[in-house]
């Protein structure tokens, strides 16, 4: 059994099932628990229809207990204010200066909550963002994924680059493994394969 502190996946309504996928899958694979984590412990549906039960309520996970918390994108992120203890929960991670994973909608959520003005971010697109009304606009980096102060941040259509980061940021992968493990998931790449499997990682 792993003695590292498991990963923390939010899972609510409309979550996007394919944003976080790999990060998932090779975080357990690496030895990483996964628990997925609801504002309670009923049933969620995912966009895809997935229904998805939490073992853990929001407010019984701590930063101390946690080696990442991850929050997908969902629709609720910008239909109210629903997802907000979310946002509430990264800032106090960020604040004990454990990490937090935030792609497509959740970037939005975390623009509100003021986290993303003093950090370098990314996301769908910069307008997404300004229409949130915060304030760290000039910190907008147009990127794949972004890593800054603990906080990784990504657009939809970056699973790949999402995990690429969480890996890099918690160790899991590092230089030229994780540079093969993007260019296989992202690229296709055959040599980069041969990469993964002298390093044991292709699995």
């Amino acid at each position: 059994m792993s003695s590292r502190k498991p990963v923390h996946l939010a899972v609510y309504d409309t979550l996007a099932d394919w944003e976080t996928g790999y990060a998932t899958a090779y975080l357990a694979r690496a030895g990483y628990e996964v628990r997925a984590v609801g504002a309670g412990l009923g049933e969620v549906r995912s966009i895809g229809g997935l229904r998805v039960r939490p073992e853990l309520v929001l407010g019984e996970v701590s930063p101390e207990g946690s080696s990442l918390l991850i929050l997908p994108g969902a629709d609720l992120w910008d239909s109210g204010d629903d997802l907000a203890p979310f946002a509430r929960k990264a800032r106090e991670f960020l604040d004990a200066g454990t990490p937090v994973a935030a792609i497509c909608g959740a970037t939005a959520g975390l623009a509100r909550e003021g986290l993303l003005d003093e950090r370098r971010h990314t996301s769908a697109v910069s307008f997404y963002l300004a229409a949130t009304g915060y304030k760290g606009g000039e910190l907008y980096v147009d990127a794949d994924a972004v890593t800054d102060k603990g906080l990784v941040t990504a657009g939809p259509t970056e699973p790949v680059a999402f995990a690429r980061e969480v890996f890099r940021l918690l160790g899991v992968y590092e230089g030229d493994v994780l540079d093969a493990w993007y260019r296989v998931f992202h690229d296709s790449d055959a040599e980069a394969y041969a990469v993964l499997q002298q390093s044991g990682s292709s699995q």
